[in-house]
């Protein structure tokens, strides 16, 4: 009697570019896919991706040179072989986003709009709705996922990666919890387990995340043993509007600046060219800086960002801001400014984890049946600093990647973990006492993080960072609520991310220690 093996369950966690791709490409490989997300299935942090998806779609642009300027954004940290990848199978997976009904902005002739960002050599960007790049690549993702018979299972908070004997067989979850109502505590089998559960913006206490965002997988594959890297490499966006009524900030794309606007002080003048020739299209890590810098140097009040000579008059330019940056515009205003009169105020803040769990080319890491993509994830494509609209691309290609990798893997008996990565994160011993630490609570612990781990940091200060980390985690009680899991979660990234931070001695990229210079040929490369 001949028996038909029954296919291989992946279980998929999140719901970003990076899960939803993964999601489809392994269903489309015969795989049965449930997929399990925090929240509902559109709420993930691909969703507020405003910049744009980088690719070569153009005759006149050459992977070669997004090759180039991906590689000089690392500042020298970057795998090639990742970037050669991102870059090569790129336009391939922009072209299946077209596919399944993402609307990209489009010329009156129908070409493609192209966009400038920082650090790019060609306006390589291309955009949907002006500034809602990531809504559109979402409910694109989202109806053909709803169509493609993965099991679907919202409110589904990871507790923790379920493993047996060396390999990850499934996950626990927290499902269910309301304000109301305790959730259910449920174990969910699998033969691989793919984490896209995304960074961890809630670390900070200035962030463009949502509040889900907070290092969830991080956390989970650091119990269960996968290798973790990179954690100290956290970029900053440049220009974010300060916190409105509700405390919420809002993130004002680099393509703003790619359309021309520029960066001034209390002065009126432009700062930015005193650090970079390409002044506010410098890579992220140097425009931050700068900001960072200029504001300490007139008493903390935020530089500007001047829209106010984009045309000639101040109807067409706020039509102009109104049709090109809709959800930005919307804002501004929203917070009583006209930004096509005035210039206005913003601040970096937390964006972007460039460090993860390490994987290899197709999603693989340190632990069998354990695969991560997305933010979550450590390729080896940012290095120390991501270059602008290369988030998007990199979801859609290495969750493609993994997601084709798991029926093969299957089959041939699963393939051998990555080697593991060579450097060592292991904290210098220069601890500091604290005699009686704050209270623990999230915002105490963000605040801790953007004092002493944020834009600029020193050995003083991550040292005192780790002190008060190792005080909380002695004390604080065994999670029971989401809420609980949550602040756990940040409370042990935080702590690895402390640790990295003060093995990384020099500066570089995203990670600047005041204590600590880059050497010439790292400076050279990060403000390339």
């Amino acid at each position: 009697m001949n028996h038909t093996p029954s296919p291989v369950h992946a279980v998929v966690v999140g719901s970003g570019i990076a899960g939803l791709t993964a999601a489809l490409h392994a269903v489309g490989g015969g795989c049965a896919v449930t997929l399990v997300t925090k929240d509902v299935l559109e709420h993930a942090n691909t969703r507020y991706a405003q910049g744009g998806i980088a690719g070569v779609m153009f005759d006149d642009d050459r992977v070669e040179d997004h090759i180039r300027d991906t590689l000089t954004a690392g500042a020298g940290l970057s795998d090639p072989e990742a970037v050669r990848v991102l870059a090569e199978e790129g336009p391939a997976r922009i072209r299946d986003l077209i596919a399944l009904g993402v609307a990209f902005d489009r010329a009156p002739d129908g070409t493609l709009v192209k966009g400038l960002e920082a650090a790019h050599s060609y306006p390589r960007i291309l955009h949907a709705g002006g500034d809602a790049t990531g809504t559109a690549v979402e409910k694109a993702l989202v109806a053909r996922l709803r169509e493609s018979g993965v099991t679907v299972i919202e409110h589904a908070f990871l507790i923790d990666l379920v493993v047996d004997a060396g390999r990850v067989r499934g996950v626990e979850l927290l499902v269910g919890e309301t304000p109301d109502r305790a959730g259910e505590r449920r174990a969910l089998a699998a033969d691989v387990v793919v984490l896209a559960t995304g960074g961890a913006g809630e670390l900070y206490a200035h962030s463009t995340n949502p509040s889900v965002a907070t290092g969830d997988g991080i956390a989970a594959a650091l119990r269960a043993g996968a290798e973790i890297a990179d954690l100290e490499f956290f970029q900053f966006h440049p220009t974010v509007l300060p916190e409105d009524d509700r405390g919420e900030a809002f993130l004002v794309s680099e393509a703003v600046r790619g359309e021309g606007a520029t960066l001034i002080d209390d002065t009126g003048r432009r700062f930015v060219f005193d650090v970079h020739p390409d002044g506010e299209l410098a890579p992220r890590d140097v425009v931050a800086g700068a900001i960072a810098d200029r504001m300490a140097r007139q008493g903390g009040r935020p530089v500007r960002l001047d829209a106010t000579h984009l045309r000639p008059t101040l109807a067409e330019r706020r039509a102009f801001l109104a049709r090109r940056f809709p959800t930005i515009d919307a804002a501004v205003r929203g917070r009583g400014w006209d930004w096509a009169a005035e210039p206005v105020p913003v601040t970096p803040a937390a964006h972007y984890l460039m460090g993860g769990v390490v994987t290899d080319l197709h999603g693989r890491t340190s632990l069998p049946g354990l695969y991560a993509v997305g933010e979550v994830a450590r390729t080896g494509v940012h290095g120390a600093n991501r270059l602008a609209s290369n988030s998007l691309l990199e979801g859609a290609v290495f969750g493609a990647r993994a997601g084709d990798a798991i029926a093969g893997d299957a089959a041939s008996g699963w393939p051998s973990p990555p080697a593991p990565a060579s450097w060592d994160d292991t904290a210098p011993a220069l601890p500091i006492a604290v005699v009686a630490p704050p209270p623990f609570d999230r915002a105490a612990l963000q605040e801790l993080m953007w004092t002493h781990a944020g834009l600029v940091r020193t050995e003083r200060g991550l040292a005192e960072a780790a002190a008060v980390l190792r005080a909380w985690s002695a004390v604080v009680a065994p999670p029971t609520t989401e809420s609980d899991y949550e602040d756990a979660n940040l409370l042990l990234v935080a702590g690895h991310l402390v640790a990295a931070a003060r093995a990384r001695r020099a500066s570089v990229g995203a990670h600047v220690r005041a204590d600590a210079p880059a050497p010439a040929s790292m400076a050279q490369a990060a403000s390339c």
